[in-house]
């Protein structure tokens, strides 16, 4: 990329004489892929209506050839720095739910989680060994997430509970003085939105008389849609239309890797039959309010879904190393798994018994937060810390998220 194809920049200092509104902090935002985006953008509301604040996007995967990273920011309106620029750029605040891009950048850096939490996954080793690779950490709390020759990569990591703080302890010791036990924003949003719960389910299509059945799947080969292609067919094919209404969630990766015309095409018997997809940026949390049940993998949607208050019926991906005490432990410990073959709405129903004994909903609400409904709060002292400015007075906002418009 060449000098020529730069762009203005609100924070730019060859700019300043296009600026209408001058002296403001910027605040740059990474977003190498949409999961990392939509969990950056429940943080900017508590940016809004400051005026001395000016915020600004950057893809650093845009080299890679990665598209859905600069599609999902030019879909949200910001001005969008180029790599190169936004490298050689100064920022007061760098916002991350992802350490790419980070050795780049010289500012004060928040790390947050992009799903639900960072200590949910035993370390893992791809199944193809052709090519010997280490294992990794899974939890993305050890040193090879968080340290670069020795250096912290982020003057502030949030981590959602304090047992990720004292895993943090044990294995990155290091980033201790970074950690910030900030809560779930993404829960406290989803709780926000539980009493619009009919609304929801109006929008997803279903009546008063249907049940809301979401099936998610998270990315990868072991992921239940990769592992069982063709489970959203197979689910419509055993659930009866008048008694219930089923909604697909795949993760954001899968339609950033294979692309929204070959989901769709992949789906189209199944949206033929009713499926109602809801697209990967907006959309899933207000299919988690709505639903009565939630058929789904080791992924976070499952867990919030559970949190939400939805029987949950999982679809079994032996291969996945849990880590004890994480929701997602705690969910196959706790909760039936589908048995193919056998007829589903029984399981659903299994699956409603087990919730009701076990308290599912409660464990997992308490494991994927230890600051419920804080989480604004404490995430907006830590940013304006590190842009060394006073908070606003204005009260935290936690809004209900937006109805689903299917895909």
């Amino acid at each position: 990329m060449t000098e020529a194809t730069w762009v203005r920049s609100p924070v730019g200092r060859a700019d300043r004489h296009y600026a209408t509104r001058c002296g403001t902090k910027s605040v740059l935002v990474l977003v190498p892929h949409p999961v990392a985006g939509t969990r950056l953008f429940d943080l900017l509301p508590l940016l809004e209506a400051d005026h001395r604040v000016q915020v600004v996007f950057a893809d650093p995967e845009a080299g890679d050839n990665w598209q859905a990273g600069r599609d999902f920011l030019h879909a949200h309106g910001g001005i969008v720095l180029p790599w190169p620029q936004a490298r050689r750029g100064e920022f007061d605040l760098v916002l991350a739910a992802s350490t790419r891009g980070l050795d780049d950048l010289a500012a004060p850096t928040l790390l947050v989680p992009h799903g639900g939490g960072l200590g949910q996954y035993r370390p893992w080793r791809p199944p193809d060994t052709a090519v010997p690779r280490p294992r990794r950490h899974g939890t993305g709390l050890g040193p090879d997430q968080l340290l670069r020759e020795g250096r912290l990569r982020a003057d502030a990591v949030a981590l959602v509970h304090d047992r990720e703080r004292a895993l943090l302890a044990r294995q990155c010791p290091q980033a201790l003085p970074a950690a910030v036990v900030t809560g779930d924003i993404a829960l406290d949003r989803l709780t926000a939105s539980l009493p619009y719960r009919d609304r929801y389910r109006r929008a997803l299509g279903a009546t008063d008389g249907q049940e809301v059945v979401v099936v998610s799947s998270t990315w990868s080969p072991r992921s239940a849609f990769g592992r069982h292609p063709g489970l959203f067919d197979q689910v419509l094919a055993e659930l009866p239309g008048d008694r219930f209404r089923v909604t697909g969630l795949l993760h954001p990766n899968v339609w950033a890797h294979h692309g929204a015309w070959q989901v769709r095409s992949w789906l189209a018997d199944a949206l033929r039959a009713g499926l109602v997809l809801v697209p990967p940026d907006e959309g899933w949390r207000a299919a988690l309010a709505a639903a009565d049940h939630v058929l789904g993998d080791y992924g976070s949607v499952t867990g919030y879904g559970a949190a939400a208050g939805a029987a949950v019926l999982l679809e079994d991906t032996p291969d996945q190393p849990l880590l004890d005490g994480s929701p997602a432990a705690v969910l196959a410990r706790h909760a039936p798994r589908r048995r193919p073959g056998e007829p589903l709405a029984p399981q659903l129903a299994a699956a409603r018994e087990a919730r009701d004994s076990h308290g599912i909903p409660e464990l997992v609400r308490g494991l994927l937060s230890s600051r419920p409904g804080q989480a604004g709060r404490l995430l907006r002292r830590t940013m304006y810390r590190l842009l060394d400015l006073p908070e606003p007075a204005r009260t935290v906002p936690v809004s209900p998220v937006p109805l689903p418009v299917p895909a």
